[in-house]
């Protein structure tokens, strides 16, 4: 096998044949091995025996939507990243979907060099969790009275708290900046902070376990 092939296993949801096509052009030029399904019954017929690298996963496909996949996979605990795939009427939807333990959402039209950088990123970002010897553990904050973060949430508030911007912080989770802010925002709003400073405050006081 040589170097350009060792992208490993990229599957892709989409009920679309072009948008099956392109991303399997796109991804396969990047030295990914792609699959692809045309709805989410078929892929988790797959991922009952193995594992892909990355999955591109489609909000609206054939039977169970692609928010029902996604529980399905247990998004939140999947050893490998998940994206939505939207369309701009959907975005919403990918939100929610990240609520549910999607990493992002791509929104339809996508260029395809954006769609390879970010499942690249997002494919090391898990890789480094994976390192041997290291163990990953999002620290567990107490804050009584307030509704609990997801995992995504407690990494992101954690690198927020370490002082790294959006940027930094969506490139050290395979990210993009426009979700971290969107995970911040969501962070401030559960835990009552009035601004950035605010809620660096809460976190500095919070018991940790």
């Amino acid at each position: 096998m040589n170097e350009k092939s060792s992208g490993g296993e990229v599957f892709v949801v989409d009920d679309d044949p072009a948008v099956r096509e392109t991303l399997s052009i796109v991804l396969s030029a990047a030295g990914y091995e792609v699959i692809c399904f045309a709805d989410g019954e078929s892929l988790l017929s797959v991922t009952r025996s193995r594992s892909p690298a990355c999955i591109l996963l489609d909000v609206h496909i054939p039977g169970r939507s692609g928010l029902d996949i996604l529980a399905e996979l247990h998004a939140e605990d999947y050893p490998a990243p998940i994206f939505m795939i939207s369309g701009k009427g959907d975005i919403a939807m990918a939100v929610n979907a990240i609520k549910n333990g999607a990493l992002d959402f791509i929104e339809k039209p996508f260029r395809g060099k954006e769609i390879v950088t970010r499942v690249e990123e997002a494919i090391e970002a898990f890789e480094r969790r994976r390192e041997p010897g290291k163990v990953v553990k999002a620290p567990s904050y107490n804050f009584p009275g307030k509704e609990p973060l997801t995992l995504r949430e407690r990494e992101v508030l954690e690198l927020f708290a370490s002082g790294n911007t959006n940027k930094e912080a969506g490139r050290q989770l395979g990210i993009s900046p426009r979700t971290i802010e969107y995970h911040r925002a969501n962070i401030m709003k559960k835990l009552g902070a009035r601004n950035a400073t605010d809620l660096v405050r809460i976190v500095m006081t919070a018991p940790r376990t």
